[in-house]
């Protein structure tokens, strides 16, 4: 029997290098400090953000790790620490520009195995229906947006004018969590618990504002909407919100249908590091709605790509549903394919 094709639609780039952001529009920005071995850490101003190393940048490196690990294709995109939505509607347009089209030259060096999602200046909702077009002209496959704008969320009216835009187009949407409830607060300063607390709490936040504000009513059936990190906590509290909906009328007051009844509006990615999380994930979302992802090659990302799925006892046409079949679809990797004659 033939090994399973593996699709990883969750993972990250860094260019080698990038323009110097501060210096062109001063204040503090992100940047690469490159430390010798294959190293290197972000820096944001003077802070180190992350340490990575040469396979966010170096696409001979990703490929091998790719075939040591059984994966065929990986859906890439850049990093939220990237996206710019405090700023000017015009530097972030610009850094939009930049990471895009660096990322369109790595999935050049890629051959034919790596897509990519671009980012848009989501703060201006025609800017970044423009900086949509660009991308997806340019090659890129859908997009990758935080799950909210300082204090707007997805149901917001500019970002669903932006959804609505993504859906015409045909372009996929990946929503990752950032800028996580409490940080900064001394009770999240260690241990890394805005990523461990507060980016799952994000994510939850943003699936229930967009089904509590009765948003996916004015939202196209359509539209290609996944969300990282297996939905956050979403999945594990769907009960409490289902119960909130039909006890208080506070909570269902915009929303005309509980909140399981929007389960097929949106995917989610399978990066739960768990098998019995995975299995409710499952339970919950459906077969056809998890989508395999790993946040590769950042340090919390699934370090054994595949092994979740390929080590569970989930039948073999549902593990291949999840680590390739359901991508496939949700990206129209088959059709492209035709397309460039690939």
């Amino acid at each position: 029997m033939a090994p399973p094709r593996l699709i990883d639609i969750h993972s990250h780039f860094f260019p080698h290098s990038w323009p110097d952001l501060s210096a062109r529009f001063g204040g503090e920005w992100p940047w690469m400090r490159h430390e010798g071995d294959r190293r290197a850490t972000v820096m944001i101003g003077d802070r180190p953000f992350r340490p990575v190393y040469d396979a966010c940048w170096d696409m001979a490196v990703r490929l091998e790790e790719m075939d040591r690990h059984g994966v065929d294709h990986q859906i890439m995109c850049a990093t939220p620490v990237l996206f710019a939505y405090d700023r000017p509607v015009d530097q972030a347009a610009e850094v939009a520009r930049i990471f895009n089209d660096a990322a369109i030259e790595l999935r050049e060096q890629g051959r034919g195995r790596i897509d990519v999602l671009c980012q848009v200046p989501l703060q201006d909702s025609d800017a970044a229906c423009r900086e949509l077009e660009r991308a997806m002209a340019a090659g890129h496959v859908g997009v990758q947006i935080g799950n909210h704008v300082g204090d707007r969320d997805l149901d917001d009216e500019g970002i669903l004018v932006f959804l609505q835009h993504c859906a015409s187009l045909g372009a996929a949407v990946l929503v990752h969590p950032w800028d996580m409830i409490g940080t900064g607060s001394p009770r999240m300063r260690d241990y890394m618990l805005p990523w461990l607390v507060g980016m799952p709490a994000e994510t939850q936040l943003s699936i229930l504002r967009l089904i509590l504000s009765g948003a996916f009513e004015r939202l196209p059936g359509d539209l290609k909407l996944c969300f990282a990190h297996g939905g956050g906590s979403f999945p594990y509290l769907l009960g409490r919100a289902e119960n909130a909906w039909h006890e208080r009328d506070i909570v269902r007051k915009d929303c005309p249908h509980p909140p399981s009844h929007y389960l097929d509006r949106f995917h989610v990615d399978a990066a739960v590091f768990d098998a019995g999380a995975l299995k409710l994930l499952i339970e919950v979302m459906g077969e056809d709605r998890v989508l395999f992802g790993t946040d590769y090659p950042f340090p919390l990302g699934e370090k054994e790509m595949g092994a979740l799925v390929l080590g569970s006892t989930l039948d073999e046409a549902v593990k291949a549903k999840i680590l390739a079949g359901n991508a496939s679809r949700f990206f129209g990797l088959e059709q492209r394919r035709v397309l460039v004659g690939a």
